[in-house]
């Protein structure tokens, strides 16, 4: 794995610059960088992460012409977090009102897990903003067992916060041995999970809960493009069948965990790559 650039980075990114911009329900922040008149790319981020786990894509994505906007959901990263629950409609006309602050009429829409979600979300209800759609680790339904398993995570938090939950989803994301093997990134990655807002991830999880999207992007004609890690088990079945029923491209990525981007950066920049070619 290239160390060039590092995958997650909480900090201030170079030539990037953060925005404020007024979402449905509170002020959400936006790192923008690459140039303004560049094809647009809108990254959107997993639950209990941040924009600051697209550091590595978003400037390769910058470096190569495109005006990059990497979202901080509400209640994640510096974004506020206004009184929940939430719905998935929520997030995705936050992810509208960022497109409309910067004034673009469409952008490439790429986003993981929570943010995939987001994106086909976008796909289903704003066709008409979307150049296209690259969906990494997500699907569009909440099945019964896939939305009752994020009520145990909601009693943790509402009971003792976000910090119990930090070492067992960034083990359940990427496996004890990696996480030995690159502590650097287990260390930022715990740090980019610690801050996430209770009150945001607790609406983020009650809007995953309520996921709706299957029959919607069923008629998308948008060109898509998907991308998943072979180890996260739980994904690899729906996101076949989806590729599969929809027609659309299918990236399995060996050896990777549910944030592919962060563990095998080169393929999944590659994939993303050609998905915007």
């Amino acid at each position: 794995m290239s160390t060039e650039v590092a995958p997650i980075v909480t900090a201030a990114w170079q030539g990037f610059v953060r925005h404020d911009v007024q979402g449905k329900a509170g002020r959400l922040s936006v790192r923008a960088g690459g140039p303004e008149r560049g094809a647009p790319v809108l990254l959107c981020h997993s639950i209990l992460t941040s924009s600051a786990i697209w550091h590595r894509q978003a400037v390769a994505l910058a470096g190569r012409g495109h005006h990059v906007l990497a979202l901080d959901s509400r209640g994640h990263g510096r974004s506020e977090a206004p009184r929940g629950p939430y719905a998935m409609d929520d997030l995705v006309a936050d992810a509208v009102a960022v497109l409309d602050h910067f004034h673009l009429a469409r952008a490439h829409a790429i986003g993981v897990s929570q943010g995939g979600m987001t994106a086909f979300g976008l796909g289903v209800r704003h066709p008409d903003r979307l150049l296209s759609l690259c969906v990494i680790a997500a699907r569009a339904d909440a099945p019964p067992p896939f939305a009752a398993a994020w009520d145990d995570r909601i009693a943790l938090v509402q009971a003792q916060g976000i910090a119990p939950l930090a070492q067992p989803t960034a083990e359940r994301w990427f496996g004890r041995a990696f996480l030995a093997a690159h502590p650097a990134i287990a260390t930022t990655l715990l740090d980019c999970i610690n801050e996430t807002n209770p009150e945001g991830f607790i609406g983020c999880a009650r809007a995953i809960q309520s996921l709706a999207y299957l029959d919607g992007i069923k008629t998308l004609q948008l060109p898509l493009t998907m991308i998943v890690g072979a180890n996260d088990q739980l994904l690899v079945q729906p996101m076949t069948e989806l590729s599969t029923m929809l027609g659309c491209r299918l990236a399995i990525i060996p050896d990777a965990g549910h944030l592919p981007q962060v563990d095998h950066p080169d393929e999944v920049d590659a994939a993303i790559e050609r998905h915007l070619r």
